[in-house]
């Protein structure tokens, strides 16, 4: 088995002291790997497969932890936006899930992929347009940097695929090892905001 290596906070030597420059770096990210997945098969398909459901799970879930709490306080009609951005992280998880229990070179998962990846590009766009923006012009170089601080946290503990068995909720169950890995996340953002 290869070497599974997801790109993270600090790989391309940036600071990473600013929330939204880390997550949009992270949306160029989350590209590229859907592109080496379209482009590879096999074992090497599988492996990137696994870093996207690694990267997109980690991504949302400390968006979920950081970002969205900061829009619902912060920003002019900020929990409609939160909701919608909820919702299409709902969907895009739930074919993330599916994904996941399929083979990678059956016939049916590319079709599949390249639905979820439009998905998640639009939803990436309506991130940047109704929350990232609103941040930046919301909070300062420190809120800035306490928020790319706990991004990171995440990311660090994360680990490199899903693994099953660590589920927790009846709802997680039904995601199965997506819902797992998302849940440390949650826990690993919530201690690194100072909060339990």
């Amino acid at each position: 088995m290869s070497d599974l290596q997801t790109p993270q906070a600090g790989d391309d030597r940036s600071r990473d002291d600013d929330v939204v420059s880390l997550l949009m770096r992270q949306h160029g990210d989350i590209r590229n790997l859907f592109d080496e997945v379209e482009a590879t098969s096999g074992e090497e398909r599988r492996d990137a497969f696994r870093r996207l459901v690694r990267l997109l799970a980690v991504h949302e879930t400390a968006e979920e932890e950081v970002v969205h709490p900061f829009v619902r306080r912060s920003v002019d009609g900020g929990q409609q936006i939160v909701e919608d951005r909820l919702a299409e992280e709902r969907e895009a998880k739930e074919m993330l899930a599916a994904l996941d229990e399929m083979d990678p070179d059956g016939p049916d998962f590319l079709p599949q992929l390249i639905t979820l990846r439009r998905d998640v590009q639009m939803h990436a766009r309506a991130e940047e347009r109704y929350e990232f923006t609103h941040i930046r012009r919301s909070t300062d170089v420190t809120g800035l940097a306490a928020m790319a601080k706990a991004i990171k946290a995440a990311e660090a503990m994360a680990p490199t695929r899903p693994h099953p068995g660590v589920e927790s909720g009846v709802k997680n169950m039904a995601l199965g090892p997506v819902a797992a890995l998302m849940d440390r996340t949650k826990d690993t953002v919530r201690k690194a905001m100072g909060r339990s």
